[in-house]
């Protein structure tokens, strides 16, 4: 039996139809100043990725601004022509694409959002724009939108709204704007707009409070943003946060509703402010030790694992975070369980809880208890596996501490505490 693709005619594109850049029919031509014609979207990929701005062809300088490409409409015409001609032959066809964005129709938009009749349509055409493609995205940075955005969402904070759906718009916009994924607006833009702007830092604040029907969406749009806007501020303010601020960060670790972005973001806030000031203290106060331990319980991926004990660490350089650590049924064990089996970072902040806790926490109940749920016997198994020296080293410290009674114990091998034991 014969099939209709057997008997089909081979159809061979035009070798002027296609992209230089992606090999594939060209869907928006546009001709460079050097006379080259490209696939918009390639070559808008292309002046935004290189680091010389040069033609892929004649390796001549470009402009890096897409303003300077030329809708090649005679090509186009064409393409769609032949398309049409062999849409038998099972090619697509090619719709007309549409007129770039410019930055005077986003200015427009932005000028709308003053204008309380005009604001929420200007706001859900931002929205749409911004979803559509990184072009759109990139001509809305240029334009201010980010800036707009984060006015958008301080005057919501200021002035109390009770109506909330405006400042999920704004937080989506700025999402799609300042994600590392989009990467549209510059670190310098970025401290320019938050860096001493404490009201957005505190309209964040606000917003993850916020008790609406889509609270786990606003949570999960909010954090990401939290993170940027910490690490774009100046260590200074940072050291005066209040309490109630690490309160709110630590209670999105405990939704078990949110997206895993956001509970990273949220680790990396803490991480990010817990040496600046009494930042460490406040942490511990609002119960981070706990939340980091029942996190890990859950086995959460290598990433996420690596920010737990990170932190984790960082708490129990003071006195009560380890008394927390220690308070908890399973912080030793879960600390012992960790190590060899994820990475190289999660082994040095694992050792380096041990030996804080071994140097000054270590009560003959502590020292036991290391004993009785492994961690003695992980801490010979590092000294045995294929590892850094530096690991070794760690753990050979923190076994000298107490030689002598865990030497006292059949649970284990003498010869692995004596070999090593200088």
């Amino acid at each position: 039996m014969l099939y209709e693709s057997d008997i089909m005619t081979e159809i061979e594109t035009p070798q002027f139809f296609l992209c230089p850049i992606s090999l594939q029919i060209m869907k928006d031509p546009v001709t460079t100043v050097t006379g080259i014609t490209y696939d918009r979207e390639g070559i808008e990929q292309w002046l935004l990725k290189a680091k010389d701005c040069t033609c892929p062809i004649t390796k001549q300088r470009l402009p890096r601004s897409t303003e300077f490409l030329t809708p090649n409409h005679t090509l186009r015409r064409l393409i769609q022509a032949w398309c049409s001609a062999n849409e038998a032959n099972g090619v697509d066809q090619i719709p007309t694409p549409k007129s770039p964005l410019s930055i005077a129709n986003v200015e427009k938009l932005v000028k709308d959002l003053e204008v309380s009749s005009r604001f929420q349509r200007a706001l859900e055409k931002l929205h749409d724009l911004a979803i559509e493609n990184g072009r759109n995205r990139r001509c809305m940075a240029s334009a201010g939108v980010a800036e707009a955005m984060v006015h958008v969402i301080t005057k919501s904070f200021i002035q109390g709204n009770k109506t909330t759906s405006c400042v999920e718009e704004a937080l989506r916009i700025l999402g799609l704007l300042w994600s590392s994924a989009n990467n549209m607006v510059d670190n310098d833009n970025m401290k320019r707009m938050v860096g001493e702007n404490f009201d957005f830092l505190n309209s964040l604040t606000w917003v993850l409070q916020l008790q609406t029907k889509n609270n786990v969406k606003v949570i999960n749009e909010a954090m990401p943003i939290l993170k940027l806007t910490i690490e774009a501020k100046d260590s200074t303010p940072l050291g005066n946060l209040k309490l109630e601020f690490f309160k709110v960060v630590v209670s999105v670790m405990k939704n078990r509703e949110l997206t895993q972005q956001a509970v990273k973001s949220a680790l990396h806030v803490l991480i990010e402010t817990c040496p600046l000031g009494r930042n460490r203290m406040k942490i511990v106060e609002a119960g981070a030790v706990v939340e980091l331990i029942e996190l890990a319980l859950e086995k959460p991926e290598k990433n996420m694992t690596e920010l737990i004990f990170i932190l984790l660490a960082h708490l129990c350089s003071c006195a009560d975070g380890r008394e927390q650590f220690l308070q908890h049924a399973a912080g030793i064990a879960v600390v012992s369980k960790r190590i060899l089996r994820v990475s190289p970072t999660t082994d040095d902040r694992a050792l380096h809880i041990f030996s804080l806790v071994s140097k000054f926490s270590a009560s003959n109940e502590v020292v036991q208890e290391m004993l009785r749920v492994g961690a003695v016997s992980k801490l010979c198994m590092v000294l045995q596996a294929d590892c850094a020296s530096y690991l070794k080293e760690k753990a050979r410290g923190v076994l000298r501490l107490h030689s002598k009674t865990w030497n006292n114990s059949p649970c284990i091998q003498v010869y692995l505490l004596t070999r090593f034991h200088r």
